[in-house]
C-alpha cells in the first residue's frame, strides 16, 4: 500500500452533479480515482435533479459542485487541482491558500460560508492580512470579512493578533489593521490604534484618528 492509502486523515469529498451537465462525468471519474488512490476516504455522488432540494439546502446554483474536506469548488477542475485541494485539506497553509484563492476569484461567498462552520478559520485571514504584496481582490475581500462581523465576538477575539499588525513595516498593513481594529467596537483595540498618532506614515496616522474617533463613538 502507498502511503496515501495509509493516510487515516484523507477528507471525505461531496459531489453535486446533473444528468445533462457536459463536465460532470469528468468530475464524478476524477474523484472516484482520488477515492481508489486513497486521497480521498469517500465519496458521496448526487444528482440535484434527483434531489433538487439538497442544492437548495446547500446554496448550490450549478455543477460541477464539489466539497473536499472544509473545501467547496465549482466548475470543472483537473485530478491534479482536486488531488492538491484534498492534500491540503487539513493543514493550515491549505486552508490559507484556498481562502486567498476564493478571495482573488471573488467568491466571498465560499469564504463567508466556511467561517459560519468553522469561526477558527479567522485567523488565517489574519494571516493573509500579513502579506502587504497580497492582489488587491485578497485584500478588498479580507475588508468585506472584517466589515462582516464589525462589532461581533468573533471579531473581538482577534483584537491582540490584529494589534500585532499595528507594528507591521508596511504601513498598508498597519492602515487595515487599524481600520479592522476599530470595527471591533471595543475599547480594548485603543491601545494599540493609540501609538498610530504618531505613526512615520501620513496615511496611517489619518486612519488612527479616525480609528480612535470611531471607537469614541
Amino acid at each position: 500500500m502507498t502511503k496515501e492509502q495509509n493516510n487515516s486523515q484523507a477528507p471525505e469529498a461531496l459531489l453535486l452533479l446533473g444528468t445533462h451537465c457536459a463536465h460532470c462525468p469528468a468530475m464524478l471519474n476524477s474523484l472516484a480515482e482520488l477515492v481508489k488512490q486513497g486521497v480521498l476516504s469517500k465519496l458521496e455522488a448526487i444528482n440535484l435533479e434527483q434531489r433538487p432540494e439538497v442544492a437548495q439546502q446547500l446554496g448550490v446554483r450549478s455543477v460541477p459542485w464539489v466539497r473536499i474536506g472544509p473545501f467547496e469548488l465549482t466548475g470543472q477542475r483537473s485530478l491534479a487541482e482536486l488531488r492538491q485541494w484534498a492534500q491540503k485539506s487539513a493543514s493550515a497553509d491549505g486552508i490559507r491558500g484556498y481562502i486567498e484563492a476564493m478571495l482573488a476569484e471573488g467568491e466571498m461567498d465560499r469564504v463567508l460560508a466556511m467561517l459560519a462552520r468553522d469561526a477558527g478559520v479567522m485567523v488565517r485571514v489574519i494571516e493573509l492580512l500579513e502579506d502587504g504584496n497580497a492582489r488587491i481582490n485578497v485584500r478588498l475581500g479580507i475588508g468585506v470579512i472584517m466589515e462582516e462581523y464589525e462589532g461581533q465576538p468573533l471579531l473581538q477575539e482577534y483584537i491582540p493578533q490584529l494589534g500585532r499588525l499595528t507594528q507591521h513595516t508596511d504601513p498598508r498593513v498597519r492602515g487595515d489593521a487599524c481600520h479592522y481594529l476599530a470595527l471591533s467596537h471595543s475599547r480594548d483595540a485603543r491601545i494599540f490604534i493609540a501609538p498610530l498618532l504618531n505613526d512615520e506614515n501620513a496615511d496611517v496616522r489619518e486612519v488612527a484618528g479616525e480609528s480612535l474617533l470611531a471607537l469614541d463613538d
